[in-house]
């Protein structure tokens, strides 16, 4: 019975077109962003940065790099707009339509119902990123050839990933970075179902889960706040990047995974905990 509820979950959140606004941002984005690195001065810079640190730029100027770099701005800007717009709708649109009274007269928990929502929305995160990722992957083959991988990326606060990799290990970092990245995405989903539960519009849960990102971007953004990074949660977002690190920071990967996992648990429990004290069928 759980996965003939999860199969109607899952068919309910798909038939809604709003699900697919995500997707079809991330692939009119991604175009746009190809035609920028293929017409403008990227390759020119990117190359003179390889040459100057004695590499052959024609090996490393690839899919595999445009790829990772078209990921960053829309990872930051775009991923936690659709993963929350989703999460902010799993309960607390069904409130708002009146159909959760119907639901919650049928002989199942509450937290059966709320554990079937969560998970609905995560699968729709994973997706979600692995869509991306794929989209990213597939639409920078058609513009650039498969070679190498040269990662660039400041990160704030740490060293600077300076990698240089063949494009087998590249195209393995690349898709263990987005097991990462889906465990970021189910974290963001997990904020804006916590808040979807309380009684409130979905339109609200999904600006209260942004704000408590813009929050962390804040603060971690703060330099007197720079002891403190660690209970940032946005901190933790980043060890998406640490993967392709030379050595990589393994150890830093896991304990930044341990934490998106605590939070995920523990937004997941407020959510509920909240939930059962609601009286909705008054």
């Amino acid at each position: 019975m759980f996965f003939l509820q999860l199969r109607s979950e899952l068919a309910k959140l798909f038939g809604k077109k709003r699900t697919y606004i995500g997707f079809g941002v991330f692939l009119i984005a991604q175009n746009a962003m190809l035609l920028a690195f293929r017409y403008s001065n990227w390759s020119k810079g990117t190359a003179h940065l390889l040459e100057g640190n004695g590499y052959d730029a024609r090996d490393f100027i690839s899919a595999l790099t445009v790829a990772v770099l078209m990921l960053i701005p829309q990872i930051i800007l775009l991923m936690p707009l659709y993963v929350m717009l989703v999460g902010g709708d799993l309960v607390a649109k069904e409130a708002e339509d009146g159909t959760l009274r119907m639901i919650l007269s049928r002989p199942i928990s509450r937290f059966r119902l709320l554990f079937t929502k969560w998970l609905t929305g995560v699968i729709f995160a994973a997706i979600l990123v692995i869509s991306l990722g794929v989209m990213a992957l597939f639409f920078a083959r058609c513009w650039f050839e498969w070679k190498g991988m040269f990662i660039f990326i400041p990160v704030p606060g740490a060293q600077t990933i300076f990698s240089v990799l063949d494009a087998s290990e590249g195209l393995k970092l690349y898709a263990l970075a987005h097991v990462v990245l889906a465990i970021n995405a189910c974290t963001m989903l997990s904020l804006a179902f916590m808040f979807s539960c309380f009684n409130m519009k979905p339109a609200a849960a999904t600006i209260l889960a942004l704000s408590f990102l813009m929050l962390s971007v804040v603060m971690e953004g703060m330099p007197f706040f720079a002891d403190w990074k660690e209970f940032a949660i946005t901190h933790h977002f980043r060890a998406w990047i640490l993967v392709f690190s030379k050595p990589m920071q393994v150890a830093q990967i896991a304990e930044s995974l341990c934490v998106l996992v605590a939070v995920n648990v523990t937004a997941f429990i407020i959510g509920v905990t909240h939930f059962h004290m609601r009286d909705i069928k008054s």
